[in-house]
């Protein structure tokens, strides 16, 4: 039995040496890597990086001067998929492109909030984490897209949302996971936070009732890497912006209602 196994042994010894000869490194890694079931990994060395290559971005304006900046095409997909809920009078920071861009004719009154005054936009002016100056139970709906990781006391912020909102209201926001800081707002007050979507879960959660929370994500290695080098979405396909890869949140969106009356 044993001599018969001799010849086919080394046969297939003979066939490994020959592939060896003519097959690059690359090939006999991805044939080994089909042989024994595991992922493929390009062999060290072999990877080119060309355009990326390099220790400054492309673009030092999230890609705004390629297109649309990679995080703005998952902003808008989060907040497209909850336009619904951008009705009757509506709060958005900085300015209200989102609440005409989403709501349509369903709003009946747009505020702006500003955290310095001066702004020709802002119809209100404030700190979230401190704006006792807005009433209470006054919006159906808050847009706060990219801007919770600007406020260090962003519990003491969601708390005023809460407030703010009528019940049965709705917030929508939105904020970074992976992401270049941005100078501009840390130079002027201040960029704290980076947010995953178990932290932003629990500190929702902490405010809204849980049952009340619907948890957007979105990003994968790619969208996530060409994103800190400053490339924009129309240099990305569709697939690869839309794969979602847990392990690489570029963006997370919330969307959570304050209870109606009575609950």
């Amino acid at each position: 039995m044993e001599s018969a196994l001799v010849p086919a042994i080394e046969r297939w010894q003979q066939l490994i040496v020959i592939a060896r000869r003519i097959l690059t490194l690359p090939v006999c890694h991805w044939l080994r890597s089909k042989w024994k079931k595991i992922d493929y990994s390009t062999p060290v060395g072999w990877v080119r990086l060309g355009s990326l290559g390099r220790v400054k971005p492309l673009s030092c304006d999230y890609g705004y001067d390629r297109g649309m900046p990679i995080d703005r095409f998952y902003i808008e997909k989060f907040v497209s998929t909850h336009e619904r809920d951008i009705r009757g009078h509506v709060l958005e920071i900085a300015d209200d492109n989102y609440t005409r861009q989403f709501g349509g004719d369903r709003v009946i009154k747009s505020d702006v909030l500003h955290v310095s005054a001066g702004d020709p936009k802002a119809t209100l002016v404030g700190d979230l984490s401190s704006a006792n100056h807005i009433p209470s139970n006054t919006f159906d709906c808050v847009i706060i897209t990219q801007t919770l990781q600007l406020i260090y006391d962003v519990r003491a912020a969601l708390q005023t949302i809460y407030r703010i909102l009528k019940p049965g209201g709705v917030v929508i926001a939105t904020f970074p996971g992976i992401s270049p800081i941005s100078r501009y707002d840390a130079e002027r007050w201040g960029y704290y936070w980076s947010f995953t979507s178990q932290s932003a879960r629990r500190l929702f959660g902490e405010v809204f009732p849980p049952d009340q929370i619907q948890i957007g994500v979105y990003g994968n290695v790619l969208s996530a890497a060409t994103f800190l080098y400053g490339m924009a979405t129309e240099e990305l396909k569709q697939k690869e912006l839309e794969y979602f890869d847990p392990d690489y949140e570029v963006i997370i969106g919330v969307r959570a209602v304050k209870p109606p009356v009575g609950r």
